[in-house]
Order: C-alpha cells, then sequence, then structure tokens
C-alpha cells in the first residue's frame, strides 16, 4: 500500500534513509534545514520539498524525523514551525535521532494528547548501514503503533524491534553506544600491542576475528585502523554526544559505568588532537601519537 510519508532531516543517515522509502514507492515530501540538501535529494529520488517541518507533515500518514539532538527535535516538533502543529489525528510519527529517553517520552505524551501515535526509534548501523538499507532499530513505544509502522520502517532496516513503552528505543541505544565505547578502546589497545610486537596484524585479524574475539567493528574497522584513516563512518563528535547521554541516564537509574566514562575522555582527547569528524575507530590514535 502506497503511504504519505514526510521526512524531516536529511543529514548523513536521513537522506538515504529516505530515498529508501521513496524507492519503495510511497510519497514522500522532504524537509531539510539547509534547502539546497533537500534540493539535491528530490533530482535524486521521486519526491517534494517542504518549506517548513510543519508543512511536511500536513497530510502525511508517517512522519519521520532525523535530527541532531533534543533541542533540535524540540524545534522541529513542538517549535512555532513544528510537526506536532499539523499532524493529522491518527497519524504515527517515527523519530530515528538518537536522543534522550526524557525527550521521547515527554513527545509520546504530546503526541497521544493530540491522537496520534508516537515511536522513538534510533538507528545503529552507521552511515554504510544507512546507505545500504541495513540499519538495525531500536523502537519504544505503543505495539498497535508498531505494528501500523513496521512496514514503512523496513524500508531502510534489516532488523527493526519493538523493545518496551516509550523511551525503550532510546535506552537500548545507549545500551548500544556504552558496548561499542569499551569494545572500540580494546580494539584499539589489541591493535596498537600487535603492531609494536611486530605482528603480521592483518594475518592475526583473520586469526582472532573467527574465534571469541569477533566483533562489528574488529571486521569492518581493522584495516582502516592499521592503516591509520579515519573516514569511514560515525564521527567523534557524535559518539560523544550519544555517550553524554548514557552517562546522563546513568546517574538517574543508579548505573555504574566506570570504562564508558574513561573512553569518553579518551574521544576528548582524540577531539583536542583535531579528530572531531574522524570515525569512532580513531581511539586507536592516541596510543600511536608521538
Amino acid at each position: 500500500m502506497t503511504c504519505k510519508v514526510s521526512f524531516i532531516g536529511l543529514g548523513v543517515m536521513g537522506y538515504p534513509m529516505a530515498g529508501y522509502i521513496s524507492k519503495a514507492g510511497h510519497k514522500v515530501t522532504v524537509y531539510n534545514r539547509t534547502k539546497t540538501k533537500a534540493e539535491k535529494w528530490i533530482k535524486q529520488y521521486k519526491g517534494a520539498i517542504a518549506e517548513t517541518p510543519a508543512e511536511a507533515a500536513k497530510d502525511s500518514d508517517f512522519i519521520f524525523t532525523c535530527v541532531g539532538n533534543d533541542n533540535d527535535l524540540k524545534e522541529v516538533t513542538l517549535g512555532e514551525k513544528g510537526i506536532f502543529n499539523t499532524i493529522q489525528k491518527k497519524s504515527i510519527y517515527i523519530d530515528n535521532t538518537t536522543a534522550s529517553a526524557t525527550i521521547a517520552r515527554e513527545l509520546h505524551g504530546k503526541a497521544k494528547s493530540k491522537g496520534f501515535g508516537f515511536l522513538d526509534a534510533p538507528v545503529s548501523g552507521g552511515q554504510a548501514g544507512a546507505e545500504n538499507g541495513a540499519l538495525t532499530v531500536m523502537v519504544g513505544g505503543d505495539k498497535e503503533d508498531f505494528d501500523k509502522a513496521k512496514d514503512i520502517i523496513n524500508c531502510y532496516s534489516k532488523k527493526v524491534q519493538l523493545l518496551g513503552s516509550s523511551g525503550s528505543g532510546q535506552l537500548a541505544k545507549m545500551v548500544n553506544q556504552i558496548c561499542i565505547a569499551g569494545l572500540v578502546q580494546g580494539l584499539s589497545e589489541g591493535i596498537n600491542f600487535g603492531i609494536n610486537a611486530g605482528l603480521k596484524m592483518e594475518d592475526v585479524i583473520n586469526v582472532i576475528s573467527k574465534g571469541a574475539a569477533q566483533s562489528w567493528q574488529m571486521e569492518n574497522r581493522y584495516k582502516t585502523m592499521i592503516d591509520d584513516k579515519f573516514e569511514f563512518g560515525f564521527a567523534v563528535d557524535w559518539m560523544r554526544k550519544d555517550l553524554k547521554i548514557a552517562l546522563d541516564e546513568a546517574k538517574k537509574n543508579n548505573s555504574l559505568l566506570p570504562v564508558t566514562k574513561i573512553v569518553d575522555g579518551f574521544y576528548e582527547d582524540v577531539q583536542k588532537m583535531g579528530g572531531s569528524r574522524w570515525d569512532t575507530s580513531s581511539l586507536i590514535r592516541r596510543l600511536r601519537k608521538k
């Protein structure tokens, strides 16, 4: 069934995600703060451009946002030209932003009061996952809304799962980033150790990646880490934003995150080295600096 869909936020993730929804045959209207990005998008995909988030959302069955942070999210939802001013009843709003669980619950409550559904649905898989339509989507919200939206979300995902009530998607994304932080630091230390020990690390990784040390990061980032290249994915600035969200939430639920806190500090070191836009595997650069 063809649906009317609006997509707000055409960054490195949102741009291809909206494209996959369009390629699936849905009628997509896009909005981006920098209009030239939206103009580029409609040259590549079928769709229309809206001048404001509110205009984009007014006739849509499903509304997606994928923006930077809580403040950006408030602007495009609750702001003067935000989508909450025009979303029609019975529509479903899906937020793919990595944001706090607090704002997810706030938006859920306001959406329900206005008669439409809301799902917090942050994604994992990075730019490559978005471009390949193979993201993992962690969803919080009401099952009825999830069941209605699942097929649309599947346009750009390889795995989508409802994990609980509103905010659960954002909490699951925090778990995801906590796990990645420690893993990338361990991988960085292992590769650096092996190089210093005189090992041929390509051969080492070929062996250990078939055993208990295997991970997505190892399989996809080991070669560029060895080659000292860090232009291949999720940026350090974004990771620090996500880790701050996790660390703030940990204070609320009394969780100890000692390794995460240390690794966040290491990423701050990378920023000071000029690596704000390097990908997260650049942690190894700290160990190799002279």
